[in-house]
């Protein structure tokens, strides 16, 4: 059973809700969360909605920048809030936590920047992991995680079951 859980997706799914969702459910049944979670309220950076939520604080942050009207269709990811919620991930991975979510591998991480170090810590730490990868990505994904993972369908039965096939080891020790 693999501790890392690949959720690639495409333009129909909806990853960030089913990773908060799962996220949140855990948290709420006593699982020590750590991780980021995609808090959408739109159609993405164009509308300057997107925010990440640090698990286990509800801390949120912003990870849109205003490009001016002439970026109509420019990405506004701003890499300012992306290094925040980095710095808030390592924190996070320096406490106990039964499980990390992350939000998603995106172009950030394919170029070996973005959460890549935090990712790659929780990796080595050994801890669950469950992370989106939109399927744009997936080769770097591929790449990155040189299979080590296991792939699950875009569904909350799929993360349930890796879940519970995952902690039912982890209970009986």
């Amino acid at each position: 059973m693999s501790l890392i859980a690949a959720v690639p997706y495409g333009p129909d799914d909806d990853c960030d809700a089913l990773l908060a969702t799962f996220a949140h459910e855990r948290e709420a049944a006593g699982v020590k969360v750590a991780g980021l979670i995609q808090i959408n309220a739109g159609a993405g950076c164009a509308e300057l909605d997107m925010e990440l939520e640090a698990l286990g604080t509800g801390r949120r942050i912003s990870i849109c920048q205003d490009l001016g009207p002439g970026s109509v269709n420019a990405c506004r990811l701003d890499p300012a809030g992306l290094a925040e919620a980095a710095a808030a991930l390592r924190q996070a991975l320096d406490r106990p936590a039964d499980l990390v979510v992350v939000n998603k591998f995106g172009r950030m991480e394919a170029d070996g920047g973005g959460l890549i170090a935090e990712i790659g810590a929780a990796v080595a730490a050994e801890m669950p992991l469950v992370i989106g990868v939109p399927m744009r990505f997936q080769p770097a994904w591929d790449a990155f995680a040189g299979g080590m993972d296991v792939k699950l369908p875009c569904t909350r039965a799929a993360l349930e079951g890796w879940w519970s096939r995952l902690a039912v080891p982890a209970a009986a020790e």
